[in-house]
């Protein structure tokens, strides 16, 4: 693959791996409170949602949310009897480095969830390793 292709598809993964999160927060079980929670989050990050899928589980289940981005997407699930919840940023940097927004974005929803434990991870994408 040439270079420029690789230059081109080149971004940031950040997930997070939330633990005792408080249950009763109702971004973990209501799909409006956490839609509006990422959009908002989204917005204040700079970047910019395209689509959007909310879906609750059955009782005792969460929440699935996945937000479109035009740099690429978040996807939060969470898990109110586990007192859990999962962060997935990944942002494209076409024409600009998205990854400062990328930090800022799980940044806010990390403090939303104000867990008690936190597994972060940051993966480059696209980058050659040759």
């Amino acid at each position: 693959m040439p270079l420029s292709m690789i230059h081109r598809m080149q971004g940031l993964h950040l997930t997070a791996d939330l633990r005792a999160c408080a249950s009763a927060t109702a971004a973990m079980t209501e799909p409006a409170a956490l839609r509006t929670l990422c959009l908002q989050a989204v917005a204040q990050a700079g970047l910019q949602a395209v689509g959007e899928l909310f879906h609750r589980f059955p009782p005792p289940g969460g929440v699935t949310g996945v937000v479109l981005l035009a740099e690429s997407h978040l996807a939060v699930h969470t898990w109110p009897e586990l007192g859990a919840v999962t962060l997935d940023v990944y942002v494209c940097n076409l024409g600009a480095d998205n990854s400062a927004k990328a930090q800022n974005l799980m940044d806010t929803l990390q403090s939303a969830f104000a867990p008690g434990q936190a597994e972060h991870h940051r993966l480059p994408r696209g980058v050659s390793a040759a």
